[in-house]
């Protein structure tokens, strides 16, 4: 089970590591995060409505390439909640911090899932014309979104640090290799670099990452709550 002592010894832990001695002599409140979170999301929208369009999709490149580093940074929260769960399988003495951690990131990729499928679909509609539920690039996901719900709820009800550390590891395992097999139907193969537009690529990287420092200010709240 949890230990009283968690969030001080997840704390204590990672205050080794640089980035986390900063954050610390920085005194990071949860007024701060809160406040970072909204530059964050308020810089990705207007990063987002200055984007580029392209001849075929016109504007709607922009939420399509939004909507990719979304579910990028989804993914990347679910392989790291997956890799400390790993090394808190690995590390007992330290299974109670990394818990914390592996349970914070699961719930910051779910937040990325839940937002991601809405987009998904509007960028079906508006790209596609219709709905087109049987294409793998979208069961798929959403599957695996159904499962996250279930999962990050029972483990939330449980707390018990091995069976979540284990749980996070072999879902973030399962979610990568379902979505690298996943076969494309109307799904392009690679939409960003399979083109040769330097423009689009770097518009996607720099809302990658904006995501990505959307989910580790996320993380940090969600921990800080743990």
């Amino acid at each position: 089970m949890f230990q009283a002592g968690t969030r001080q010894g997840g704390l204590s832990f990672f205050s080794k590591i640089p980035i986390c001695r900063y954050n610390q002599g920085m005194n990071l409140t949860k007024r701060t995060l809160w406040i970072g979170l909204v530059v964050l999301l308020a810089a990705a929208v207007l990063v987002t409505l200055a984007g580029p369009i392209e001849r075929t999709l016109g504007a709607n490149l922009r939420l399509v390439v939004l909507h990719g580093a979304w579910v990028w940074a989804g993914k990347a929260a679910f392989a790291l909640a997956g890799l400390a769960g790993l090394a808190g399988l690995l590390w007992g003495k330290r299974r109670a911090a990394l818990t914390g951690w592996s349970l914070a990131l699961g719930r910051t990729g779910l937040a990325f899932w839940l937002t991601y499928l809405p987009m998904s679909l509007l960028v079906m509609q508006l790209n596609w014309g219709g709905l087109f539920f049987d294409e793998p690039r979208w069961r798929v996901p959403f599957t695996f979104g159904v499962v996250a719900v279930l999962l990050q709820a029972g483990l939330a009800v449980l707390r018990i640090d091995w069976l979540t550390c284990a749980a996070n590891l072999v879902f973030g395992a399962a979610l990568w290799a379902a979505l690298g097999g996943a076969a494309n139907v109307l799904h392009p193969d690679s939409p960003i670099f399979g083109g040769d537009s330097a423009r689009i690529q770097v518009f996607f990287i720099i809302l990658l990452v904006l995501a990505l420092g959307v989910g580790a200010v996320f993380t940090l709240l969600v921990r800080r709550k743990a």
